[in-house]
């Protein structure tokens, strides 16, 4: 029997612009030749390689630059918008009410049942405590 999984782990990741600062911070290679495939006299130029756990890889500007848990970065193509979603960005004072309730081992319909919410903040309060949360920044 088939079974269907979801992933439930968190990624940071930043798209590759090209920029000199992007450049540096993920150490990119730049304007790299390289022997092509079966043909010892044709080189191919690519702008820009990352080194990933694997090895070296291709990079396009508008490719994603993950870091997973060692501090190493991976590419993830552009797709990466279809297959993650943005944590939910949400004012501090909720995000210490979902820590509060979570400590005290409240239900998350407790919450609700606590404070008055419209819809789609019972939508947003719900992503946040199933997935995580940003805070957002002060004005």
């Amino acid at each position: 029997m088939i079974k269907v999984y979801r992933k439930t782990d968190t990624v940071k990741a930043e798209q590759f612009d090209g920029s000199d600062d992007m450049i540096n911070k993920y150490h990119v290679r730049c304007d790299t030749g390289f022997l092509v495939f079966g043909d010892p006299l044709e080189y191919q130029t690519v702008p820009y390689q990352l080194e990933a756990p694997y090895g070296w890889e291709n990079i396009s500007i508008g490719d994603w630059i993950a870091t997973n848990d060692d501090g190493k970065y991976f590419l993830i193509t552009d797709d990466f918008n279809k297959t993650h979603a943005e944590l939910p960005v949400i004012p501090k004072v909720w995000g210490d009410a979902i820590e509060e309730f979570k400590a005290d081992h409240y239900k998350l319909s407790e919450m609700f049942d606590e404070w008055d919410w419209n819809y789609d903040e019972q939508e947003l309060i719900a992503r946040a405590w199933l997935d995580g949360y940003q805070v957002e920044e002060d004005k």
